[in-house]
């Protein structure tokens, strides 16, 4: 239903950083989480960063203190600026959002809850 469009990846060197954006079609309500999941050649879909309804943001433990979630004022943007990158983060980064009060808490983190998905936007990252 809402359309998303991701943009910021890039090729950088570890320790560097880089800034995703997505644009959403339409507004999102704050009580909606909105996330950002990766994907690398061979893997399962991992959620990284999320913001859930009551409005906390999450991160798997493999990115946090690294990796930063927000939104927009207008909250049809969402970003993830990614610092001090590591070669593992190398994926197809997807931006998402779900339409449900449950999307909360470690549920943000997780695809079941989300049914909006952008078409990804590619990271890497070489050593």
């Amino acid at each position: 239903q809402v359309q998303l469009v991701e943009s910021g990846g890039g090729s950088v060197q570890a320790g560097g950083s880089l800034r995703l954006s997505c644009a959403a079609s339409t507004y999102t309500y704050t009580r909606h989480c909105m996330g950002w999941f990766r994907q690398a050649p061979g893997k399962e879909r991992e959620g990284v960063a999320g913001i859930g309804s009551d409005g906390m943001s999450l991160y798997a433990d493999s990115v946090k203190g690294r990796f930063t979630i927000s939104q927009g004022n207008a909250k049809n943007t969402l970003y993830l600026q990614m610092d001090s990158l590591k070669p593992e983060d190398t994926a197809m980064y997807y931006c998402a959002a779900g339409f449900s009060m449950g999307c909360v808490g470690p549920r943000s983190l997780v695809q079941y809850w989300y049914n909006s998905w952008g078409q990804g936007t590619q990271v890497t990252v070489s050593s």
